[in-house]
């Protein structure tokens, strides 16, 4: 067994000295790349069209690859292009080009404003890079780039592909590349010169040219033309200060009224700084011919103003300060503060004074005491003052951190209907401040629906704006605390007084409104039935009609039914006034248990009917058959969202159970019992069946039948549901007595539901406050986006508020938003803001509004818009159009303003070429060129006379602090 097992082990022991090393796997592992992404084979493709390179789709694929633990990323960048119909013909002929050497030849895609580097420098439509894959690595030294070099070039020859292939060597910010590209007995090698410090005789055309000739040392003469793109790039800084329309607000006369921009109800808008650093204009000549122009260290014909073509591109300032950004911005960071109103001013303001010696027993003098005589005349400064008075008892008299004349301000401008002082009535006041009108129909006043925030002419929306630039100029969070302060005593001031509140509408809380309101509303409510009952009137009434009301579905219209009488909740006193009524109800409640359903439910007659509202019409009552009487109804209590929540929380916890489902429906079924014993009290001797035809009719069945002499006659009876055992109807019915709505319990507590909401106001944290009033804040803020766009009519901006709107929607919607999705929602408008402004700031620049000529303003107008949405613009009629013109001027203005001294110094130390070449006045309205690119293209023999003519190009740019040279030269290897 032993000598068995011994071959086995040899096996597996053997040495195979023929295996790959690192660097073949490296080349296979590139091979396997190129074939997964189908880049073998001959490259075909249409003929690039002009712009095509700004205007296409770029892709890229990328995939790792190592070299034995050293990792490069791999990443293929092309053009998305529709297949080509002519492929099959294409591959068909003879001795054809690979595409990208026809690139290089392209003139139609010179300097893209929006490309890979290798793009603007090769113009390629496709190629594959190699390079580090950790941003540190970097390719250094020269023989691991030769070892890279020899890889790509064994790859692409044993896969045939006839794509660009790059490596990247050096450290990545100096985007240094090598490559290669192989076709049929044709090579292009692709090579790079970067230098910081520029050499002299390449600051002009001939001496690129000299170099370019040199490189290609074609053996040619005379050598064939070369083909010349130049591009001159000058930057303007310097903007004269009248260029800028935005001036910065002036919060002195805010109070005064002096600024309309600035008001409190309204947000300010517009960047502070001029939100446009620079404009870059690049002057370019697409075909030139060598020989046709002249550019050397003496003398240069690239006069700025001849050349054909203009380009155009803003920088914009980097986070540009805006008002309207700046008010979110510190508004939401209140959101973060944890200080309670109390910690941030001190002492309570809502202490009354001398609680400390107060006796317990004056806590129900309010009860026993006659009602205070109402007061005609509104008046905040009153108001205000003994607020002061309370605050300064606890601080010193001057840290208020809102002084009077601010606060007097903006509460007479909360609360208009307390800025008449006139001692004429103040019924006609309060009547004509508590019902609002009818809101406008469209579509930006409805936006309080879909940001849960509250109407644009509504109390709470004022009331948001105005804690907004309290905030930013009259305090920060402690002028914040002072107004809400002032803001609950005057809340309490109104109950107290009955004095509504105005900028609400009417009716139960809007539960599209965020909470802040819906309290508001609530309160208003409360007001209104005091106010009511106080004065002894009844609330208005009207018709329930029996329509459309079935089964348990209890929202339908109600009567107001509340006297003066039941204002307070005593259990004592509604049994004094139901007394009377108790042996009834027992007679009631003996014959329900004698007699069947209809018998039983009957109410003796001899009572004398009370509460009625108006007969019915045509009904009668089924026993009787005297009219059927509507009564008068106590209106549903209002609820506000958190009561909702509350309340459907509660009747939740009551459990699935039979007792509990009992008890959940007893307790929904109060304002069910109360309009029974309305109905009870209007329509004495009525039974179950007269109060279902009226409250719910579809749960009376009525048919015809024919009776014992032959006659059809109607017979009615109570549907299915009304007939089950233990039916909460027929429960409430036998439970109810015959009780007017104004001598009933309420079922909405005006003073304790007041009471809650003055206890949750001032209960509230300046970033309580913050959260419920930022919905309104937004809602302002894109309100105001939208007028000022209007003005401006940017299509773009007008996608970015639609975006807006639905992001805003999905997000405020719903309680406590997160915090990031609210700083996206800031982020959008700021940066609508932003563009709005640098519209402004460049119609200003180019005078758009001042410009007579119609056909011109329309073409600016267009110019400006194209600035802010493209990445470069090209001027039409280059410097001879209107445009241009006004471009010149820029430039000229701008050299004139510049200081003439330190400019010849500075041309002095740049070199005695550049200064005779400025001297001689060609260029003197522009600036010195701050980029240079030059593409010099020609189609030459290389590497002898007798080899194939093939394509070489060369680009260089020069700048201030760089200058590069990235050559493409190819060459026949049929024999070489």
């Amino acid at each position: 067994m032993a000598g068995d097992s011994e071959p086995e082990s040899e096996v597996f022991e053997i040495t195979d000295f023929t295996t790959a090393s690192e660097w073949e796997r490296f080349i296979s592992k590139i091979e396997e790349v190129l074939n997964d992404w189908k880049l073998i084979g001959i490259s075909s493709g249409k003929p690039l069209e002009k712009g095509v390179y700004t205007t296409g789709a770029w892709e890229e694929k990328l995939d790792e690859i190592s070299f034995a633990d050293f990792k490069f990323s791999i990443t293929h960048h092309y053009l998305v292009q529709e297949p080509s119909d002519k492929d099959g013909k294409e591959e068909l002929v003879e001795d054809a080009l690979p595409l990208p050497m026809q690139d290089l030849l392209c003139m139609n895609n010179d300097f893209p404003p929006r490309a890979h580097c290798l793009v603007r420098w090769y113009g390629l439509r496709e190629f594959v890079v190699i390079a580090p894959a950790a941003n540190n690595d970097a390719v250094l030294s020269e023989s691991k780039c030769n070892l890279l070099l020899s890889s790509i070039s064994i790859a692409l020859g044993n896969t045939g592909c006839q794509v660009p292939l790059f490596v990247q060597i050096h450290h990545k910010w100096r985007r240094m590349y090598v490559g290669e590209c192989q076709g049929p007995g044709v090579r292009t090698d692709f090579e790079m010169v970067h230098l910081r410090k520029v050499p002299n005789q390449y600051t002009h055309l001939s001496g690129l040219l000299d170099i370019f000739k040199s490189k290609i040392g074609c053996p040619l003469t005379p050598l064939p033309p070369v083909s010349m793109a130049i591009r001159l790039t000058y930057v303007l800084q310097d903007w004269q200060q009248y260029f800028w329309p935005q001036q910065p607000p002036d919060i002195d006369a805010l109070v005064g009224g002096e600024v309309g921009g600035l008001e409190f109800g309204k947000l300010p808008f517009g960047a502070c700084e001029d939100p446009i650093s620079e404009l870059h204009l690049a002057t370019t000549w697409p075909h030139l011919t060598e020989g046709i122009i002249v550019d050397n260290d003496v003398y240069s014909d690239l006069d700025p103003v001849q050349a054909p073509q203009w380009s155009v591109r803003v920088r914009k300032a980097d986070n540009p300060q805006c008002l309207l950004g700046d008010f979110l911005t510190e508004f939401f960071k209140l959101c973060r503060r944890k200080e309670s109103t109390d910690e941030i001013l001190g002492r309570s303001a809502f202490e009354e004074e001398g609680k400390e010696v107060a006796d317990i027993t004056h806590a129900l003098s309010k009860l026993t005491e006659p009602a205070p005589v109402p007061i005609h005349k509104l008046s905040v400064t009153n108001m205000v003052h003994s607020a002061k008075k309370k605050i300064r008892k606890h601080r010193g008299v001057d840290e208020s951190p809102l002084n009077n004349e601010v606060l007097n301000t903006i509460l007479l401008f909360l609360f208009p209907d307390a800025a008449d002082k006139l001692a004429d009535g103040f019924e006609s006041r309060t009547s004509a401040s508590a019902g609002n009108n009818p809101p406008p129909e469209n579509e930006d006043y409805n936006l309080f629906s879909q940001f849960k925030s509250a109407p644009s002419d509504s109390l709470t929306y004022k009331l948001a704006l105005c804690l907004c630039m309290i905030n930013f100029y009259h305090g920060g969070v402690k002028g914040v605390a002072h107004l809400w302060q002032e803001f609950v005593l005057e809340m309490r001031y109104r109950w107290e007084n009955n004095y509504l509140i105005p900028g609400l509408a009417n009716g139960p809380p809007d539960l599209r409104c965020c909470l802040l309101h819906q309290k508001l509303q609530m309160l208003n409510c409360c007001i209104e039935r005091k106010k009511a009952r106080d004065e002894g009137k009844k609330g208005s009434v009207f018709d329930r009609s029996p329509g459309g009301t079935s089964g348990d579905n209890l929202d339908k219209e109600k009567e107001v039914g509340k006297s003066w009488e039941s204002w307070s909740d005593s259990e004592e006193e509604f049994f004094e006034c139901l007394s009377d009524t108790e042996d009834l109800k027992g007679n009631g409640q003996e014959n329900g248990k004698k007699g069947g359903a209809k018998e039983g439910n009957k109410e003796p007659a001899n009572i004398k009917p009370e509460g009625r509202l108006h007969p019915h019409g045509k009904l009668t009552l089924l026993h009787p058959g005297e009219p059927l009487y509507i009564p008068i109804t106590q209106e549903p209590a209002p609820m506000t969202e958190d009561l909702l929540e509350e309340q459907s929380e509660v009747l939740a916890k009551l459990g699935t159970s039979a007792e509990g489902a009992h008890l959940r429906a007893r307790m929904q079924s109060a304002c069910l019992l109360s309009d029974m014993e309305s109905f009870k009290a209007a329509n004495p001797g009525c039974c179950l069946e007269d109060f279902v035809r009226w409250y719910s009719p579809r749960d009376y069945i009525e048919e015809e039948v024919v009776d014992e002499k032959g006659n059809i006659v109607i017979k009615g009876e109570l549907s299915a549901r009304m007939k089950i055992p233990s039916n909460m109807w027929v429960e409430a019915w036998e439970t109810a007595k015959p009780v007017p709505a104004r001598r009933q319990k309420r079922l909405f507590d005006d003073t304790r539901e007041a009471e809650k909401v003055l206890h949750y106001l001032a209960v509230q944290k300046p970033a309580d406050l913050a959260r419920h009033l930022l919905p309104c804040i937004i809602h302002a803020a894109v309100l105001k986006v939208k007028e000022e766009e209007a003005v401006e009519d940017i299509s773009s901006v007008k996608k970015i508020i639609k975006q807006i709107i639905s992001h805003s929607s999905k997000v405020l919607r719903f309680p406590n938003p997160e915090d990031k999705k609210l700083e996206e929602i800031i982020a959008q408008i700021m940066s609508v803001e932003a563009i709005i402004a640098r519209a402004r700031s460049l119609k200003a620049k180019f005078g758009v509004e001042k410009c007579e000529n119609e056909d011109e303003k329309e073409d600016l107008q267009r110019f400006v818009n194209c600035l802010l949405e493209q990445p470069e613009v090209s001027v039409l009629g280059a410097g001879r159009g209107p445009a241009g013109s006004i471009i010149h001027k820029l430039f000229v203005s701008a050299q004139r303003v510049s200081a003439v001294p330190p400019l010849d110094e500075e041309l002095r130390r740049s070199g005695s070429s550049e200064e005779r070449r400025l001297n001689t006045g060609a260029v003197s309205d522009f600036p010195l060129p701050t980029g240079r690119e030059v593409i010099l293209r020609t189609t030459v023999p290389r590497p002898a006379p007798y080899s194939k003519p093939l394509p070489q190009r060369m680009y260089s740019v020069l700048t201030k602090e760089d200058f590069r040279l990235a050559g493409a030269f190819s060459a026949d290897t049929t024999f070489f």
